[in-house]
């Protein structure tokens, strides 16, 4: 009886641990680190898909790929509106006539999204409420509200109204509410924008094999200015951004493309626009931000 009696009282025991070990909270699942300084100096920069709705191709080449002093948009991408179309050709035949046209990174101004996801350098600090994204280029800044909705009313900026959350090993970017600036454009092609533009990114940590595609439409599709900025014999992981597009006032059907970024080949280094607004041979002088009286 009494051997009857320790055994019962053993599997009581035994139950009560089992179920004060189910109730136990679970570890929370872990967030990639982006952190650390992730380089793309390829130019013009988006990396278009093998198939499906993506982002436009320049029309003129050099040596095969990309040809950067001479931006002309693929104004027959079935992406384009007619009326879309019309103005990438002629940011096109403006680039063909004469060298370059304003756009917001040769202007100093804001580059909006998503013309800023191909810059070259990007650093991501990370916290449970909010991700800040820094640009090298001009040291343009992005917050990110973690676990957030987007308000009824959006006040509209120039990199519009941010949200995130994790989804696995994924960070997933919402964005509406962006600003169209004076300058404002989709892409290096003078694709243009309206207040009704929607962008999702989806960022991922991927081994080199997986990236090896994106960095391989990179090479075909943009020119890599030299010495590069990026470490090309790195083998560890790369950052790959795969965004949407969504703006009906300007395309048929929302697209995507990605931008794919390694190891940077070099520091952070100043980059501060507007420092001289004086252009050089064709170009016209940079209509650079300014005021009438100084507001500090």
């Amino acid at each position: 009886m009494k051997t009857r009696r320790n055994f019962l009282l053993l599997m009581t025991v035994a139950a009560t641990a089992a179920a004060l070990g189910s109730s136990a909270p679970t570890a929370a699942p872990a967030v990639p680190d982006f952190s650390g300084l992730w380089s793309h100096p390829w130019l013009p920069g988006f990396e278009p898909l093998a198939s499906g709705p993506t982002s436009l191709i320049n029309r003129s080449r050099r040596n095969g790929v990309s040809n950067p002093v001479q931006l002309v948009g693929d104004y027959t991408n079935p992406i384009l509106k007619p009326d879309t179309a019309a103005i990438v050709k002629r940011f096109g035949e403006m680039s063909i006539d004469h060298y370059g046209y304003p756009n917001p990174r040769n202007q100093c101004w804001p580059n909006g999204l998503p013309f800023i996801l191909s810059a070259n350098g990007q650093e991501f600090f990370q916290k449970p409420n909010e991700v800040t994204i820094i640009y090298q280029v001009d040291h343009q800044v992005r917050h990110v509200r973690m676990n957030a909705q987007h308000p009824a009313k959006v006040t509209p900026s120039y990199f519009g109204d941010s949200v995130g959350h994790y989804e696995g090993d994924t960070l997933i970017i919402d964005t509406v509410g962006i600003k169209p600036g004076p300058f404002a454009m989709i892409d290096w092609f003078g694709t243009p924008q309206t207040p009704a533009l929607h962008v999702v990114e989806h960022y991922r940590l991927l081994d080199y094999a997986a990236a090896k595609d994106g960095l391989d439409r990179a090479n075909k599709e943009n020119a890599l200015p030299q010495p590069p900025a990026v470490d090309l014999a790195y083998r560890g992981k790369h950052l790959q951004l795969t965004f949407t597009v969504e703006d009906p006032t300007v395309f048929t059907t929302p697209w995507s493309s990605t931008v794919t970024f390694g190891k940077s080949a070099v520091a952070w280094g100043e980059n501060v626009c507007a420092e001289n607004p004086n252009k050089y041979g064709t170009e016209r002088d940079a209509r650079v931000p300014t005021a009438d009286k100084a507001d500090f």
